[in-house]
This record gives structure tokens, C-alpha cells and sequence, in this order.
């Protein structure tokens, strides 16, 4: 099992301002409003050759009514759980708090190793002032500076002192498949992942934008093996009205062109909207791998037809591309959200399948014989070889004659048919017509 390291503390010491300098990338948002943290968060550190994985959590505060701060204490609780060591983070600018003294009081039931972590010092006139910490029991406070990293060098060399010794293993994640569940805020993206891994892995609220970084999270399940990202909601420009709601619409993008297959997620109280377009046009502009789930189906009055009248409102939304997986789910009864998951699965297969040339000329040339290009100024167009490119989403080159008198209705035409025979479901592709 690979070692795991928690980082945790009251709001705003600058916990997720240390992960970010301890994993070297800017994953976890930071901000200046307490509890921007509110889901747990992982990241991989190597220090001298040896790696651990490391969890941003939310920041502790016991006794509050507010919901997300309830949450957080719930999810903190889970991050001490699954790890085998404890950075416990306060702040020299602030001082010793009650906060802080409560913490301490629960990190000791813990029986895991604790390291003090005095943040904020800033420049050497601060280092005395950690002294004050000593007054929680909790042994030497580490001074150190997130921002600009001083103390930082000294502090991992003391976790890897304290964590097990481990042999050292190659990312797990590597090579695996990468899903997304993206969609509007409050459409049940987390609460779809809960659904799936039966376990309450992320926050979930009735209020939107609880998510607000992305979660990676990796299921290993019922013969399935994958990672999934779930991400904070993506709304609309005018309605991005501070600064954090702003990097977590950045994220979901950046999730986006990170994934190999997006689950659209979308409310079927409220049905397809224009903001759903959007996020489907950024899945399809990035070229990937793409399921619709069309979730709060339990809370849709049914007749007879409701399910194939709403898949046709979807496709007719969605056109021209309409050759796409939907499935209408329930993440409270998690009716369909497996099912969702394989037919991911099967799509990313798809967007990696290479076609044989053999194969495709084979296939599809005698079609395209029968029913070729419409003359223009009196030409003949004469489709004469195909060809997959060695490119990641797929893409194909036709080599014609005279590509340049081929009009889109016929691309599509010839798009659709090959949809019919290799089976790219979900899947959009790029189809280019050069000369031969």
C-alpha cells in the first residue's frame, strides 16, 4: 500500500498553498476566503526517491452549524482514516488559537504521527514565534513558508523519515483511463460518483458549486479499472462573479482536455439548456470520447414514451452529432450509473481502436462508389484511398481528385457510414479529404 500523507488545520493557514508548493503544480485552488478546500484532494510527492500520495483537506472547525463546515469535518475525519501520517498546519501570523488547541486535542486520538507545521514564516525575524506551539503538545513546530518555500526541504525530509518504508512502486494511475463528469453545477456530478464507488467520496449539498476543485479518484471495481474526475460545475461567463468561481471553471475546462471520455451530466428536471451545448461543444472541440447521462430521472413523471421523447429532444439538441450513448440515471437509487460507466469504458476503446487500412478501404471504398460526391462544373469526384493518422482521437484521410469540390453534407454522409460499420459510438472523429 502506498504511503499517504494528510494535510490538515483550521481555515486559511495555507494548507492548500503547501500541497500546491509539495506536488509542484497549481492542483488545489487557494484563495484568501476561508473554506475554499471542501473536498479531499490528491496529489503525488517524490522527495530523494521515495513517493508518497498527499491529501488537501477542508479546514477544521468544530461546533458550527454551516453546512459546508460540517461537511468538511466529516471529510477530514475520512482523510485521517486512509493516511499513515499527519502535517498539522497552523498560522504564526494568527498565533496560537482555540482552534488549534481543538485540533490537537483530536489529532491525538489518532495514534498516527503528527508533525507541527508553522506556516507563514516569511522571513527569519518570524522563526521565534513558533515557539508559542510548543504549548500544544505536539512536539517541534516545523517553521516554513509556503509561499516561497523556505523550510520546505527540511520538512519533507522529516516525513520521509517518519513514513514506513515502502518499496518503491510506478504510478498507479499510469496508462489507466481517464473519465470526467462534467456538466452544469448542481446537476449531481458528485453525487453520481458517490453512487458509483457505494461510499460518500465527495461533498454533496443542495446548494451549487459545492465542488469546486477537481477530484481524482480511482475506481477499481466489478472488472472495471479507471480514473475519474470529478469536477466543479462550468457556468456561464456572466455569472463567474469572483475570483475562485473563476479557477474552478478553469479547472473543469482544463479536466477536459485531460480526460479521454466526458459523462455529460445533465438535470432531466430541467432538460438540455444552452449551457449544456456549450460544455458538449468544448467536449467535441478537444475531440473526446463523450456519454450523456441524464441524471434525477426519479424525480420525472413517466408515461409511456417520456424516456425515447426526451432522447429525441437530446439528439435533436445535439445534432449533427447525435451518435452518442444516453442514459437516464438516478444517483439516489444509482439506477443506470454502472451501466453509464461501462458504455465510457467501451467509448474509450473505441477512440483507441486502429483501423486497419486494409480494412477501411475494404470496407468502405465500395460504398463510396456506389454513392459518390455530386459533380461539380462538370467534374467527376472519385474518393480513391483512405487512411487512418497516427493522431490520439481518431482522424482520417481520404485522398480524392478533387477534395476541394466535396461539400460538408456529403462529409457527414460519409461520417455516418462510418459510424454504421466500425462502430464509433460516442466517439467524434475528424475526417480530412486531400489530394491525391
Amino acid at each position: 500500500m502506498p504511503n499517504i500523507v494528510a494535510i490538515v488545520g483550521r481555515p486559511n493557514v495555507g494548507k492548500s498553498t503547501l500541497f500546491n508548493r509539495l506536488v509542484q503544480r497549481r492542483d488545489a485552488i487557494t484563495d484568501s476566503v476561508a473554506g475554499v478546500t471542501r473536498d479531499r484532494h490528491y496529489g503525488r510527492v517524490d522527495w530523494t526517491g521515495r513517493e508518497f500520495s498527499i491529501i488537501d483537506t477542508g479546514g477544521y472547525v468544530e461546533g458550527s452549524d454551516d453546512v459546508f463546515e460540517g461537511e468538511i469535518r466529516r471529510q477530514v475525519g475520512l482523510a485521517l482514516d486512509e493516511c499513515n501520517l499527519i502535517l498539522f498546519v497552523v498560522d504564526i501570523d494568527a498565533g496560537l488559537t482555540d482552534f488549534d488547541k481543538e485540533i490537537a486535542g483530536l489529532l491525538r486520538k489518532t495514534k498516527k504521527p503528527v508533525i507541527l507545521v508553522a506556516n507563514k514564516v516569511d522571513n527569519p525575524t518570524k522563526v521565534a514565534e513558533a515557539a508559542d506551539f510548543y504549548k500544544l503538545g505536539m512536539g517541534e513546530p516545523y517553521g516554513i513558508s509556503s509561499i516561497n518555500g523556505s523550510g520546505t526541504g527540511d520538512l519533507l525530509d522529516k516525513v520521509v523519515a517518519e513514513l514506513p518504508k515502502e518499496q518503491d512502486t510506478p504510478d498507479e494511475e499510469e496508462g489507466l483511463p481517464k473519465l470526467a463528469i462534467v456538466g452544469r453545477p448542481n446537476v449531481g456530478k458528485s453525487s453520481l460518483v458517490n453512487a458509483m464507488f457505494q461510499e460518500e467520496r465527495n461533498i454533496v449539498t443542495d446548494q451549487a458549486g459545492t465542488t469546486r476543485d477537481t477530484v481524482n479518484t480511482r475506481f477499481s471495481k466489478f472488472g472495471m479499472d479507471f480514473v475519474m474526475l470529478d469536477t466543479a460545475g462550468v457556468r456561464k461567463k456572466t455569472k463567474v462573479s469572483e475570483d475562485l468561481e473563476f479557477y474552478s471553471v478553469m479547472r473543469s475546462v482544463r479536466t477536459i482536455e485531460n480526460a479521454d471520455v466526458c459523462l455529460l451530466v445533465i438535470d432531466a428536471t430541467l432538460g438540455i439548456e444552452a449551457q449544456d451545448l456549450a460544455i458538449f461543444n468544448l467536449i467535441q472541440k478537444n475531440r473526446k470520447g463523450v456519454v450523456v447521462i441524464v441524471n434525477k430521472w426519479d424525480l420525472v413523471e413517466k408515461e409511456t414514451n417520456t424516456m425515447r421523447d426526451f432522447e429525441q429532444k437530446v439528439k435533436k439538441r445535439l445534432a449533427p452529432f447525435v451518435d452518442i450513448p444516453i442514459f437516464f440515471t438516478s444517483a439516489i437509487t444509482r439506477q443506470r450509473v454502472l451501466k453509464a460507466v461501462e458504455e465510457a469504458l467501451e467509448v474509450y476503446n473505441r477512440r483507441i481502436t486502429k483501423i486497419s487500412t486494409s480494412k477501411l478501404n475494404d470496407k468502405l471504398l465500395p460504398i463510396l462508389k456506389d454513392n459518390p460526391p455530386p459533380m461539380t462544373k462538370g467534374k467527376e469526384i472519385k474518393i480513391k484511398f483512405i487512411t487512418q493518422l497516427p493522431t490520439h482521437a481518431p482522424s482520417f484521410a481520404f485522398f480524392a481528385n478533387l477534395p476541394q469540390y466535396i461539400k460538408d453534407p456529403y462529409k457527414r454522409y460519409v461520417e455516418n457510414q462510418m459510424r454504421k460499420i466500425f462502430d464509433l459510438s460516442g466517439v467524434p472523429v475528424q475526417l480530412f479529404f486531400r489530394k491525391k
